[in-house]
């Protein structure tokens, strides 16, 4: 029998997850979060980045976009496993908002608590242990520089390694040798985060698949400056001699930004990774191969044309595009790796060689249902229009909640929404988008779980070119509802996506 290519998903971050010690985790509620999807008929769960977040918390700027984030680590699965004791655990502040994340009391209790585990762990020999061995010797190629790279960069205050002393920002081998010595200790430490989230996520990740359910992850396009992967391969990026960037990230103005998104990310030598044949980049998709099942690559116009900001302008304004590697780097992907599932996040201004792109790779590309109720415009994200080989949303971490969303249309919008929807009643707006993604050609529909939970504007994820209040938002530990998981399941079976 041949598999149904309907199907339906949830967008929620890992962090959203209400586990217990502040922030989600892969532990007990991730596996009940893992169950409500099986039981409401999706067969997909979205999340955010997991690397280990730097300054503002973005899962967008890492640093390093091969480790996984160790706040994403359950302490009560060490606990279970006697790295751990519960009064341990309960001695540190890690925030008391159940609904919001409180990142700085996690980043001053987080690791206080995990370098216990540690300590403990050495005592156990696990570090002796062949899995650990087998983990280190099979990461080596991205983990020494990354571990290396915490270490000292804690050694040094925290600061961004352009303000380290020049012998080891410059990686001098002389001084690789020194602080590797100095700093044994602390970067077994950082090895053996790693280990425990690996250990964690491919545990949640087995359970997931066994029940149906696939992992969509997310990589972005760029990497942080403030990152091992900067520090540790500065040929890959457009950098001077200095090690600082000649151009930065972002992209033009648009409906998110007058002055545009300025990201700040080091931009890619792209005639450096071509004579390489891409190795760097198939590295890079084939590790997040080993931690998801589908891909999507965010701001992927940025392969056919980035946007470059002269390093040191305040705003992205006065930037100007320039060409990206095309399909080139798909046709290697393809030939390395083989056929892989990707969702390509083509939103925004698309011309017509990105719409070329897009076509050529077959990818899928994306429909937001929040940008097609524009009154008066034929828009392309109106179901209407919509190809089956995309995706539909009705938003995505970037935008407001729906019901948010739809407090602050327009009136002249939301009475078109009304009109193409055939509801009148505000209150039932937000349920008939979400029934108009799922009721869509669309192949894949992916739901953010707060449209399902019809929140307001208090659960929205992100607000683009902000910093301070974003990646918080925390589901309700009383959220997943069994009369809501057959509510969305009646949804995925009338809509023949089960």
């Amino acid at each position: 029998m041949k598999e149904n290519v309907r199907k339906q998903g949830i967008l929620l971050p890992v962090s959203s997850i209400p586990s217990a010690y502040g922030i989600g985790t892969f532990g007990r509620e991730s596996y009940r979060f893992v169950d409500f999807l099986e039981k409401s008929g999706n067969r997909l769960w979205q999340i955010l980045p997991l690397g280990p977040t730097g300054y503002g918390d973005s899962p967008y700027q890492s640093f390093s976009t091969f480790a996984g984030n160790p706040y994403y680590i359950d302490l009560e699965l060490l606990i279970e496993e006697g790295l751990l004791t519960k009064e341990i655990c309960d001695g540190y502040d890690f925030g008391d908002n159940e609904h919001y994340v409180d990142y700085e009391k996690i980043y001053l209790s987080r690791f206080k608590v995990l370098k216990i585990a540690f300590e403990n762990a050495k005592k156990l020999g696990l570090m002796e242990a062949p899995e650990y061995q087998k983990f280190i010797t099979d990461n080596a190629y991205w983990l020494d520089d990354y571990a290396l790279y915490m270490a000292v960069k804690n050694a040094f205050g925290g600061v961004c390694f352009m303000e380290w002393d020049e012998d080891i920002r410059f990686r001098k081998a002389a001084a690789l040798r020194k602080y590797r010595k100095k700093l044994s200790d602390e970067i077994t430490f950082y090895c053996f985060q790693q280990y425990l989230f690996a250990k964690q996520w491919k545990e949640l990740k087995t359970y997931a698949n066994k029940k149906g359910i696939e992992i969509v992850g997310d990589i972005p396009i760029y990497v942080a400056f403030d990152s091992a992967d900067t520090w540790a391969n500065p040929k890959l990026f457009q950098l001077d001699r200095e090690g600082r960037p000649i151009g930065v990230a972002g992209c033009p103005p648009d409906c998110f930004s007058e002055t545009g998104q300025l990201w700040g990310n080091p931009l890619y030598d792209w005639k450096y990774h071509k004579k390489t044949g891409y190795e760097w980049w198939m590295q890079r998709i084939a590790y997040c191969y080993q931690l998801y099942d589908v891909l999507r690559i965010d701001h992927f116009r940025g392969f056919d044309e980035y946007w470059f900001v002269p390093y040191g302008d305040p705003t992205a304004q006065n930037g100007h595009w320039e060409k990206g590697p095309g399909y080139e780097l798909f046709a290697v992907m393809k030939k390395k790796l083989g056929k892989k599932k990707v969702i390509a996040e083509d939103l925004g201004f698309l011309t017509p060689s990105v719409i070329r792109l897009v076509k050529k790779t077959g990818y899928p590309g994306m429909k937001i249902l929040q940008f097609a109720f524009d009154a008066g415009n034929d828009s392309e994200y109106l179901p209407h229009n919509y190809d089956k080989n995309c995706v539909v949303y009705t938003g995505t971490h970037d935008n407001d909640t729906t019901v948010g969303f739809i407090q602050n249309m327009p009136e002249k919008d939301k009475k078109f929404a009304k009109k193409y929807l055939g509801h009148k009643n505000d209150k039932k707006l937000c349920f008939e988008i979400v029934r108009a993604a799922l009721s869509s050609c669309a192949d894949t529909a992916i739901i953010p779980m707060q449209d399902y939970l019809e929140l307001d504007s208090s659960a929205r994820i992100n607000i683009p070119s902000t910093l301070g209040c974003n990646w918080k938002w925390r589901m309700d530990k009383d959220a997943l509802d069994p009369k809501l998981a057959k509510k969305i399941y009646k949804m995925a079976k009338l809509y023949g996506r089960l």
